[in-house]
């Protein structure tokens, strides 16, 4: 494994948002990370570990120094799993409210509005290139609840919850989030390979 100068590996995305919860998950598990700000092509695959990894092998292409990007998705079970992989897309094409279209007639209690929010982390460092999964299951709310939140946040779920991602504090999304379970398997992975 190739370390950068600065023993600091690059949380690289468009979005701001995921850095800064990845931040203090990160910092507390003894991995210094900084935030490089760039726009990273996708290929088109269903598998977000794919995408993951390519964006990653484009990042330190780019950055040319170790690197993590992460991507995640929304797979709810009545629409076959959709929006998944392409959540990042539906969210910027129908959103919020033409996801709930989607589900309109299921109640929320019943089995169609079941979902799990899945995340990869993936590094690389020119030499050696990892994916790290981590999903948690829920459900679909019946409408957005929540003030300050992003993405799908508002209308998410977690088992064993009855607040969406959106309604939780800082503190109670990091418990039960499932980029907070992919960051703790990439950060036990890099803390003992150093």
């Amino acid at each position: 494994m190739r370390r950068s100068s600065d023993n600091v590996v690059r949380f690289v995305s468009s979005n701001r948002h995921k850095y800064d919860e990845a931040l203090p998950i990160l910092k507390g598990l003894g991995v210094r990370v900084g935030y490089e700000r760039a726009l990273l092509q996708e290929v088109q695959s269903d598998e977000l570990a794919v995408i993951a990894r390519e964006k990653a092998r484009n990042a330190h292409r780019r950055l040319g120094m170790p690197v993590i990007v992460e991507d995640d998705g929304l797979f709810i079970e009545a629409l076959g799993g959709f929006p998944g992989a392409y959540s990042s897309y539906v969210m910027r094409t129908i959103g919020i409210a033409g996801i709930l279209k989607l589900l309109d007639g299921s109640s929320s209690s019943s089995s169609d509005r079941r979902a799990r929010f899945s995340a990869a982390i993936a590094y690389d460092d020119g030499s050696e290139s990892r994916t790290f999964e981590a999903s948690v299951r829920g459900t679909i709310s019946e409408a957005p609840r929540g003030e300050k939140s992003w993405g799908y946040d508002p209308v998410f779920v977690p088992d064993g919850q009855d607040k969406t991602f959106a309604e939780m504090g800082p503190d109670q999304k990091i418990g039960a989030s499932h980029r907070t379970g992919a960051l703790r398997a990439f950060a036990e992975w890099y803390v003992t390979s150093a």
